[in-house]
């Protein structure tokens, strides 16, 4: 079972992913994890990212596809895996779409997290890091037990700048952009379903088990 998940900054998408892994026993693949992997190990396309993100570019498209089709060629793929981050744009879909024809593989399912944007921000904006080991917390759903002080090293909790409400905003109208034709791709291949992304996590991997159980 080859699954995509798609959705918003915030929309829970790396849990969820986490979650499916675990009961279906196929590999979860974000591109972050994969680009950073690539990069330590020094691989050919790896050191090819590592120019553009040490400059703080975005790692070309070519590149990244190269990395996924890299992963998915591995064997603990062979069952089916989910993709968490990737496609991002129609471009990114139809270079998939090619990879998976020369492997003899398709995309059977792409899940489509659907949250509204004042959730988002919600979520989002409340996120605090530590500034000396990286906790996280949140100011609704994990708060600190004393305020602006990490539980773990005692350390002070700040606000990333991509968690400001401003950034969110930006990053939330990016994603439209790329993403709406993306989701018409899908919609055209009779291969997308979107559930709502409120409630708790059982509740949404609920809904989406029972896509995957109805259709395995």
């Amino acid at each position: 079972m080859n699954l995509i998940l798609l959705g918003p900054p915030g929309a829970g998408k790396g849990t969820q992913a986490q979650m499916i892994s675990e009961r279906y026993h196929i590999p979860q693949i974000s591109t972050g994890d994969i680009l950073r992997k690539a990069v330590k190990e020094n691989t050919s396309l790896g050191v090819k990212a590592r120019e553009f993100m040490e400059k703080g570019q975005l790692v070309p498209d070519e590149i990244v596809i190269g990395i996924v089709e890299e992963r998915i060629r591995e064997s603990d793929c062979s069952r089916g895996f989910i993709l968490d981050g990737f496609p991002r744009t129609r471009k990114q879909a139809e270079a998939l779409q090619t990879i998976l024809g020369k492997i003899g593989k398709s995309i059977h399912h792409v899940i489509n997290i659907e949250v509204e944007a004042e959730e988002l921000v919600r979520r989002l904006s409340g996120r605090r890091t530590c500034k000396n080991c990286g906790a996280m917390f949140h100011l609704v759903f994990n708060p600190p037990k004393r305020e602006g002080i990490c539980d773990r090293c005692g350390g002070d909790l700040y606000q990333r700048e991509d968690d400001k409400e401003e950034t969110i905003r930006v990053r939330l109208k990016e994603y439209e952009r790329q993403t709406a034709p993306l989701i018409e791709y899908y919609q055209a291949k009779r291969a997308l379903r979107s559930i709502q992304g409120v409630g708790n996590k059982e509740q949404i991997f609920a809904e989406i088990s029972n896509i995957l159980d109805k259709n395995c």
